[in-house]
C-alpha cells in the first residue's frame, strides 16, 4: 500500500509541475486576421493602428508578447485620459484574448495530450495516494499527529503550498494572459460542453470540480463508517460537477445564459447587476424562472430551510465554497483560530460584508428603474470595488490561499454575506442545535481541534450546553471525532434550543436549570 501512495504521489507531482510549465511554452504572434476576430467591431480601427508594432513579430514567451501589449495599449489610452478624450478610451481587456489567439505553442497542437500530462495524471495521482488511506486502521478519527505534519502545521510543506495557491489566485484574477497555454489546453472540453472555446474561468472550474472530487474520495476514506460524513460528502461532489460545473455550460450551449442554479444572493453579488437581469428577461420563459427562482431562494428558501434543518443545508451540503473547503481544505481544518479576539474580529467583518453587500444592492436595484439617474454610472465602481476587494482579494486569494495558514474556512468565517445571513437566521429563528452530554465529556479536546469555524467546543460540551453559534455551519466532524458520543447534531423543537447555563459548577454542588 505506501509503495501504490508513493507512486500516487510522483504522477502527482509531476502533473502538477508540468501543469506550472506549461504556461511557458510555445512563442506568440499576433495577426491582423485575429485582431478582427477577439476586437469589438468600434475599437478595430483604433487596436489595428495601436498594434501595428507588434505585427509580424515572434515573441519568445507570453512575458515579452504581453509586456510590449501592455506598454502600446497603455500609451494609447493614458494619452486620451490626458486630452479627457474620454469617450474615445478602450475600456475592454484585451490582453487575454488576444495573448491566447497569438500563441504558437505545442499546447495548441495536442492539447489533449497537455491536459492528460498535467491535470490528467495529478488527478490519477491524487487517487492513486488516496485510495489506500486509512485501509487497516478502524472508523473514527485518532490522534494522528496532526500538529507535527509540515503539511498540516504551517511547516514548510505548508507555506510552500499556501504560496503557490496564493500566487495561482492573483495571476488567475488579475493576469489570466498568462495563463493562456492551460486555458488553450482545455479548449476541447469547452467547446464539448458549451460549444465554446474555454475561458480562464472554465479552467478554474475544471480544476475546482476535480479538486473537490478527488478530495471527496479521501473524505470517504477517512470518514469511512459516519453515514452523515459520507452522504453529505456525495451531496457537495453532486451539487458542484452537476449544478456549479455541467449545468452552466450545457446552458450555454444553448444559447442560455451562463447560470449556477444554487449559488444565492448575496454570494452571488452579481444577481441584480443590469447585464444579469437583461441577460435573464431577454432569455424567454427559462430565464424567467432563473430570475423568478433566484428571489424565492432568497426570500423564502434561505429562511426557511434554515429553520428547520440550520445553515449546514447550504454550507455543508450545497455551497461550493463550502465544498471546496470540506473537502481539499480538510486536512488544514484544525488550524482555524478559537480565540475570543478571532470571534470578536468574525462577528465584525463577516457582518460587514453582508452590510455592504446589501447597500451596494439596494442602489444597484434603484439606479436599474429610475433608469440610472440616481449614482449615474457610479454603480459600475461599487460593483469594482466589491468585486476586486471581495470577491477577488478575499473570496478567492485569501479565502482559498490561506487553508494553509488559518485553516479551510476563512472565507466562511470572516467574508462570506450569504453565511452573515444564513447565519442570522440559524441563531435567533431556527431548530437547529448541537446537544451537548456534559456528564460523558472527558475532555480530550478533538471537538475543538477538528472545528474548522473556530469555535471551542468543548467548553460547551464540559457544561453540557447546546451548540447554536450562528458561524456553525453544522459539518458534523465535532461529533465524528468525539470518543464518547457526547455530540449530537438535532433539529429538535424551537423551545429549549436556547440553555446559557444548564450545568453550573461552584464551590457548591452542581445546579441544573430546569
Amino acid at each position: 500500500m505506501k509503495f501504490l501512495q508513493n507512486t500516487g504521489l510522483i504522477f502527482f507531482l509531476f502533473g502538477l509541475l508540468a501543469f506550472t510549465l506549461i504556461p511557458f511554452l510555445g512563442t506568440y504572434q499576433l495577426e491582423r486576421s485575429e485582431v478582427r476576430k477577439q476586437v469589438k467591431d468600434i475599437h478595430q480601427e483604433a487596436m489595428m493602428e495601436v498594434l501595428q508594432p507588434m505585427f509580424g513579430t515572434r515573441y519568445a514567451s507570453n512575458f515579452s508578447f504581453v509586456r510590449d501589449f501592455n506598454r502600446y495599449f497603455d500609451t494609447y489610452n493614458e494619452g486620451l485620459k490626458e486630452d479627457q478624450a474620454w469617450d474615445k478610451v478602450i475600456w475592454d481587456d484585451y490582453a487575454f484574448p488576444l495573448t491566447k489567439a497569438s500563441s504558437m505553442s505545442p499546447v495548441a497542437d495536442a492539447p489533449l495530450l497537455f491536459l492528460v500530462l498535467s491535470i490528467g495524471l495529478a488527478v490519477f495521482g491524487g487517487l492513486l495516494y488516496t485510495l489506500p488511506m486509512y485501509r487497516n486502521e478502524p472508523a473514527g478519527i485518532k490522534n494522528d499527529g496532526i500538529y507535527f505534519s509540515s503539511m498540516k502545521a504551517r511547516g514548510w510543506l505548508g507555506i510552500i503550498t499556501g504560496t503557490y495557491l496564493i500566487l495561482f489566485y492573483i495571476i488567475l484574477y488579475w493576469y489570466p494572459e498568462y495563463l493562456t497555454n492551460l486555458v488553450i489546453m482545455v479548449d476541447p472540453i469547452s467547446l464539448l460542453l458549451s460549444g465554446g472555446p474555454a475561458s480562464q474561468w472554465f479552467l478554474y472550474g475544471l480544476i475546482y470540480t476535480l479538486a473537490i472530487l478527488v478530495m471527496g474520495v479521501r473524505m470517504f476514506r477517512k470518514y469511512k463508517g459516519n453515514n452523515y460524513q459520507t452522504i453529505r460528502t456525495v451531496s457537495v461532489m453532486f451539487f458542484q460537477l452537476s449544478f456549479a460545473f455541467l449545468i452552466p455550460e450545457i446552458l450555454v450551449l444553448f444559447n442560455m445564459p451562463w447560470h449556477d442554479f444554487k449559488n444565492i444572493w448575496p454570494l452571488d453579488y452579481s444577481f441584480f447587476y443590469e447585464y444579469r437581469i437583461e441577460g435573464m428577461l431577454g432569455s424567454g420563459a427559462l430565464g424567467m424562472f432563473m430570475l423568478i427562482w433566484g428571489i424565492i431562494l432568497i426570500l423564502i428558501g434561505v429562511p426557511l430551510f434554515t429553520y428547520f434543518y440550520g445553515k449546514r443545508w447550504y454550507c455543508s451540503w450545497v455551497c461550493g465554497c463550502g465544498g471546496l473547503a470540506e473537502t481539499l481544505g480538510d486536512p488544514y481544518r484544525q488550524l482555524s483560530d478559537k480565540s475570543l479576539k478571532a470571534w470578536q474580529i468574525e462577528r465584525y467583518l463577516v457582518h460587514g460584508v453582508l452590510v455592504f453587500a446589501v447597500l451596494m444592492t439596494a442602489v444597484t436595484i434603484a439606479n436599474y428603474f429610475m433608469e440610472f439617474a440616481l449614482l449615474g454610472q457610479a454603480t459600475d465602481q461599487l460593483h469594482s470595488i466589491y468585486g476586486f476587494a471581495i470577491g477577488s482579494a478575499f473570496a478567492g486569494v485569501i479565502g482559498t490561499g490561506f487553508y494553509p495558514f488559518m485553516g479551510n474556512r476563512v472565507w466562511c468565517r470572516f467574508g462570506c454575506p450569504l453565511a452573515a445571513y444564513l447565519g442570522l437566521v440559524q441563531r435567533f429563528k431556527s431548530r437547529f442545535r448541537i446537544t451537548t452530554n456534559g456528564g460523558q465529556c472527558i475532555s480530550c479536546g478533538n471537538c475543538s481541534t477538528y472545528c474548522e469555524m473556530g469555535i471551542d467546543v468543548r467548553w460547551y460540551a464540559q457544561r453540557g450546553q447546546n451548540i447554536v453559534r450562528s458561524s456553525c455551519v453544522g459539518c458534523g466532524v465535532c461529533s465524528a471525532v468525539c470518543p464518547r458520543g457526547v455530540l449530537k447534531l438535532e433539529n429538535g423543537e424551537e423551545a429549549g434550543r436556547v440553555n446559557d447555563m444548564p450545568i453550573i459548577i461552584g464551590n457548591e454542588s452542581i445546579k441544573v436549570k430546569s
